[in-house]
């Protein structure tokens, strides 16, 4: 049966077939030329003689006959009907390993069609995505339609190179000319395709409601007319649904937006422009993340620059931006970016793997210099727990590093973030070691005035204090980046009182020092180093008293704050503050007894009765020593400093119990023995309650009026 051919005016390109089976293989669908020639000639003739015949016969008749109507030009649709039923044709030519093929006039009619509509987009400039949705239907299927036909050609040809003739020389120059036309409009349309695709990324992506068209598109490509426009339909819904199946909630973008960069770049790649999809694709969203980062605060910085920075700027500005935008790329640009890709390139996976890999680890690289430069700036105590919360940021992030990446890019990233979380870490072990440096350069040779708690002491112990709240980080520190263990420290650790002092802390109680943690041992080093060195400026007071005091005083300090941290109180045990409470009631025994039991030792009654008569003489320099005395001590230690107010009105309850008894049994029993009048005013100067109140003006470091003149 004789094939109908697709184009009576088609020219073709032949090959002979191989003569197997006696000569009876299946012919081409594309008849042979010459027979074709012939046939078409015998049908001109015919034509031509059978239009005379007709003619004479009107004129005969006395009719004029009338004139011919043109053949209209094929539409677009029954071109690419032809050329959809072409390709079909090359692919069961392919099956059944045909050697002969032929390519119908239709596929240059198209070329011309195309031409025309690029030579108008040329003049009058393409309307934006969306704006007419069935010419962008209409264009995305022309350049599918295209690549297939570049591709189909050019893989046909290849395969039945022509014979070695002039004739097959001269069909091999007519192939290579019709395949760079094909070419080349191919090239034009993608252009614009480019354009489109740009322009969804960029345009969408700020006004997500804009791009509402995709259900009139899809629409309008449910009712295709052949199988090509049928196929290509089918795969977009079946893209459609996969993006819907997926709920994705893309920032800036709605499923339609979503929908049409999925059938753009599905264009692109299946044309062969893979590259410059790609690189469109690069360009807009690392755009897109870097704005987002600025709307996070983060700020693109070099290492060096960095170094020039303000440790007050970076502490206050900088470090929290970079630790937020950390932590949102984490848990949500990251993902997002991921299904961005996996979406648009739903039938690309490595694609899509390969585009977010690129533009995830350029944000990454971003993050991780500026990390690098912080741990990098001069150390000062200031910077550790800025430099923690950077640690703790990374070390949550490294730990999502599967969840968040593909396969192929989760080693080289763990492996840049673990070097960035090193450096942090040896930075924040150089830092806190320093505290020793601190304690062993603090050469002040004057005491502090009152007794009051040392500067010193003071930054140590809020320095521990806020080191307890990150324990938990500075043991996985100490661990995992110490490089050296202090063995030539000139205050090295003794752990006899330390038991308690274990790798798990808490109060363990453990003996065994080998189990202690670096960072507990660290933590002790320095807490034996300020112990030392507030020893050294007790020696500073001339005053035993006042140098007891001081040892209260800061000893109480140092024991609160401790126990202010549970993480420090657990680090340093039950043990140690069982220690350090019974030190700190040495020291107030001490005190007390250079002190008040002087004053009570005023008032003993031994001497007083001599053959049960009271010496007067006696008892009235009794008095007047206690008065001296209580006075002296109240104009010092009025001047003395307790802050916390707690140990204040501990010292001061524990001052009157010991002077306000004896006092008021000493007055009871031997006032009477003092003449009444100005005899009584001399020697008996206080009463009981008198004393009890100028003992609550101690200790608030305000020197206070002489009694003798508050009294008058």
């Amino acid at each position: 049966m004789e094939e109908k051919n697709l184009d009576e005016n088609s020219s073709s390109f032949t090959c002979k077939q191989n003569d197997n089976n006696s000569g009876e293989m299946p012919r081409s669908p594309m008849e042979d030329p010459a027979e074709t020639d012939a046939k078409q000639n015998d049908e001109i003739e015919k034509t031509v003689n059978e239009g005379n015949h007709a003619k004479e016969k009107e004129e005969v008749d006395g009719v004029e006959a009338p004139p011919e109507s043109e053949s209209p030009l094929p539409c677009i649709e029954k071109v690419s009907e032809d050329i959809d039923e072409f390709l079909v044709s090359l692919v069961e030519q392919k099956e059944k390993e045909a050697t002969s093929f032929g390519v119908p006039g239709l596929v240059e009619r198209f070329l011309d069609l195309m031409e025309d509509k690029i030579a108008k987009y040329d003049v009058e400039g393409k309307a934006k995505w969306g704006e007419l949705p069935e010419e962008d239907a209409s264009f995305l299927e022309s350049i599918t339609r295209i690549s297939k036909l570049m591709k189909s050609l050019t893989l046909q040809m290849d395969s039945t190179p022509p014979p070695p003739s002039f004739e097959g020389e001269e069909i091999k120059g007519t192939k290579d000319s019709l395949v760079n036309r094909i070419g080349l409009v191919q090239q034009r349309m993608m252009l614009y395709l480019e354009e489109d695709f740009r322009y969804l990324l960029e345009e969408s992506r700020n006004n997500p409601t804009k791009l509402d068209h995709g259900g009139n598109q899809n629409q309008n490509q449910n009712h295709a007319y052949h199988k090509g426009k049928q196929v290509v339909s089918e795969q977009h819904e079946l893209n459609h649904e996969k993006i819907e199946e997926s709920d994705h909630d893309f920032p800036g973008y709605s499923n339609d937006a979503i929908l049409n960069l999925n059938k753009i770049a599905g264009a692109m790649l299946c044309g062969g422009y893979q590259s410059e999809c790609s690189q469109v694709y690069i360009i807009s969203r690392r755009n897109a993340l870097e704005e987002s980062l600025h709307k996070l605060g983060f700020e693109k910085i070099s290492i060096d620059e960095m170094q020039k920075v303000q440790w007050e700027t970076l502490a206050r500005d900088m470090v929290p931006a970079w630790i937020n935008t950390f932590k949102q790329c984490a848990s949500m640009y990251f993902s997002n970016e991921r299904k961005l890709a996996e979406a648009v390139f739903v039938e690309h996976p490595n694609v899509a793997a390969g585009l977010f890999s690129n533009l995830s680890r350029g944000v990454v690289i971003q993050l991780l210099n500026f990390a690098e430069g912080a741990a990098m700036t001069k150390r000062a105590g200031e910077k550790l727990f800025k430099l923690l919360d950077m640690y703790e940021t990374l070390r949550d992030v490294i730990s999502k590093l599967d969840e968040l990446f593909p396969e192929e890019c989760v080693k080289e990233l763990k492996t840049e973030m673990t070097l960035a979380k090193c450096r942090l870490g040896e930075a924040t072990i150089s830092i806190f070691c320093d505290l020793e440096i601190s304690i062993k350069s603090e050469t002040v040779k004057t005491p502090v005035p009152g007794g009051a708690v040392h500067p010193l002491t003071r930054y140590i112990m809020n320095y521990l204090n806020i080191a307890g709240d990150y324990r938990e980080t500075l043991e996985q520190v100490f661990k995992e980046h110490s490089k050296f263990d202090h063995v030539d420290s000139t205050s090295s650790p003794h752990h006899e009182n330390d038991d308690n002092i274990s790798g798990g802390g808490g109060g363990s109680n453990n003996d065994d020092n080998k189990d202690v943690s670096p960072f507990a041992a660290q933590v002790t080093r320095v807490m034996e180093l300020l112990d030392t060195s507030l020893e050294g400026k007790a020696k500073l007071y001339r005053d035993i008293a006042l140098s007891n005091f001081f040892m209260m005083n800061n000893g109480r300090y140092i024991l609160q704050k401790i126990k202010g941290s549970s993480e420090m109180a657990r680090l340093m045990g039950d043990t140690w503050c069982r220690k350090r409470s019974s030190e700190l009631r040495t020291y107030h025994k001490n005190y007390q007894r250079e002190t008040w039991n002087r004053v009570v030792a005023c008032l003993t009654h031994e001497g007083l009765n001599v053959n049960g008569k009271v010496q007067k003489l006696v008892l009235k320099e009794r008095f007047k020593s206690f008065n001296a005395l209580f006075d002296e001590i109240h104009r010092t230690q009025s001047t003395w400093v307790v802050k916390d107010e707690q140990l204040q009105s501990e010292l001061r309850v524990s001052i009157c119990a010991v002077v306000i008894p004896a006092y008021r049994s000493f007055l009871g029993r031997f006032a009477q023995y003092i003449d009444p009048g100005r005899q009584t005013e001399k020697y008996v100067k206080y009463q009981a309650e008198d004393i009890e109140t100028y003992i609550d003006d101690l200790f608030d470091g305000k020197p206070h009026q002489s009694i003798g003149k508050r009294k008058t």
